[in-house]
C-alpha cells in the first residue's frame, strides 16, 4: 500500500482549465519526493491539496489507504515549511518551536525536551532564547524546519523553502536537508523549480508540466533518459539537433541523420520507423572538442568550427558551429588544452550511449 496516493486528482479554479489534471501519484513511506516544474505547472497546487489548504475538484487523496480529502490541515499531522520561514517575530526561537506543541496540548516539560531535540536535529543547540531577527537567513530556515519536525509529524511538506537564500547557503542547506532526511527516515515532499536542487536531494523526482506529470523517476534516470523533449529541456542544459530516423533497431537504438548528411547513433525514447522526423539530444558535458581526427568506435562525431570559448573555472564552455546546427560543450579544465582556438576547424565527439533520439 502506498503511504500517500493521488487517484485521478483534478483541480480547477474557473471550471474550465485544470491546474492539476488527472493526477495519479504514489508516494512511499520514508521517501524524499520532489515536485519539479516551471511556474504554473501544478506542483504547488498538488502540495497544497496534500496539505489540506486546497480541496480537489475531482479524484481522491489517500493517506495509508484512507481518504483525507475532507480532513482539515490541522488534523493531518503534517509539518510544513514555507519559503518565507513564517516565524513569529515577537517570539523567541524556543517559543516558535513550542507553539505547535502548545496548540496540541503537550505539557511544558515534554515540550521543552522536544524543542531541544528539534534544535539539535538542525544543528542549532543553544539558540532557543534568540529572536528570529537575530539569526541569519540560513539559521531562520533551520528554525522553520525544526518547527515542522518538533511535533513528530508523519509527513513533511516543503514549498520552495530555500528560494530566498543565496547560492552558497542554498547549496549548503540542500545537503543539510538531505542528511536530515537520511537520519530521520521521515517522508518528505518538496516543491521546487530548481533542477539542480531536485537532482541533489531527491529519491525520486516528479516533473510537472501543464498540470500533468511528464515523468517520475530517480534523478539519474530523469537526467540520462528523459521521457520527452520537455523533460530533456527542463532538466539541465541540452543540445538539440533536428533530423530524421534512417535506421531503427530492435534493441531500442536507432540512427538519425541530421543536416549535412551526418549520421548519429543513439537510444530511441519511443518506437519509430525509418524516415520518422526526430530530435537528437546530447548533454554539453558529454561532448569533447578537439582538432579533426579519427574517432574511436561507438562515438558520434560532428565537424564544425569553434565560435568561442569561455573560461568558467572548473571547465571551459565551447560553442561550435556545424552544418547540423550549433553545439555547446562544457569541457573539464584538465582536458581543455586540446580545444582549437576560436575560428579554427574542430570536431565534437561524444558517446553514442549518451545520445537520446526523440521521434516526433
Amino acid at each position: 500500500m502506498a503511504f500517500v496516493e493521488f487517484d485521478g486528482v483534478c483541480k480547477t479554479y474557473d471550471g474550465a482549465t485544470n491546474v492539476v489534471d488527472q493526477l495519479h501519484l504514489s508516494i512511499a513511506e520514508g521517501e524524499f519526493l520532489s515536485l519539479l516544474g516551471p511556474s504554473g505547472s501544478g506542483k504547488t497546487t498538488t502540495l497544497m491539496m496534500l496539505a489540506g489548504f486546497e480541496r480537489p475538484t475531482a479524484g481522491r487523496i489517500r493517506l495509508k489507504g484512507k481518504p483525507i480529502d475532507s480532513l482539515p490541515p490541522y488534523k493531518r499531522n503534517f509539518g510544513m515549511v514555507f519559503q518565507n520561514y513564517a516565524l513569529f517575530p515577537h517570539m523567541t526561537v524556543g517559543e516558535n518551536l513550542a507553539f505547535p506543541l502548545t496548540v496540541r496540548g503537550i505539557g511544558k516539560a515534554d515540550a521543552a525536551a522536544r524543542v531541544q531535540r528539534a534544535l539539535d536535529m538542525v544543528r542549532l543547540p543553544g539558540m532557543a532564547r534568540r529572536m528570529p531577527g537575530q539569526l541569519s537567513g540560513g539559521q531562520q530556515q533551520r528554525v522553520a524546519v525544526a518547527r515542522a519536525l518538533v511535533f513528530e509529524p508523519q509527513l513533511i511538506l516543503m514549498d520552495e523553502p530555500l528560494g530566498a537564500l543565496d547560492k552558497q547557503l542554498r547549496e549548503e542547506m540542500q545537503l543539510e536537508l538531505r542528511g536530515l532526511h537520511e537520519r530521520l527516515g521521515i517522508t518528505m515532499v518538496y516543491v521546487t523549480h530548481d533542477q539542480s536542487e531536485a537532482l541533489t536531494m531527491s529519491d525520486r523526482i516528479a516533473v510537472f508540466h501543464q498540470g500533468r506529470i511528464q515523468q517520475i523517476a530517480d534523478p539519474q534516470t530523469i537526467y540520462e533518459l528523459p521521457a520527452n523533449l520537455f523533460v530533456a529541456s527542463f532538466i539541465g542544459e541540452n543540445n538539440r539537433l533536428a533530423g530524421e530516423v534512417v535506421e531503427a533497431n530492435g534493441d531500442g537504438t536507432c540512427v538519425a541523420e541530421v543536416a549535412g548528411g551526418v549520421r548519429l547513433h543513439g537510444r530511441a525514447i519511443a518506437t519509430c520507423g525509418q524516415r520518422t522526423r526526430a530530435t537528437v539530444s546530447v548533454r554539453p558535458e558529454r561532448i569533447a572538442v578537439s582538432a579533426p581526427a579519427d574517432a574511436p568506435p561507438g562515438t558520434n562525431t560532428l565537424a564544425g568550427q569553434v565560435e568561442e570559448t569561455i573560461f568558467l573555472g572548473g571547465h571551459v564552455r565551447v560553442r561550435l558551429k556545424s552544418p547540423a546546427g550549433e553545439l555547446v560543450a562544457t569541457v573539464p579544465i584538465a582536458q581543455a588544452a586540446g580545444i582549437p582556438p576560436a575560428g579554427a576547424p574542430a570536431m565534437a565527439l561524444w558517446p553514442a550511449a549518451s545520445t537520446v533520439v526523440f521521434p516526433q
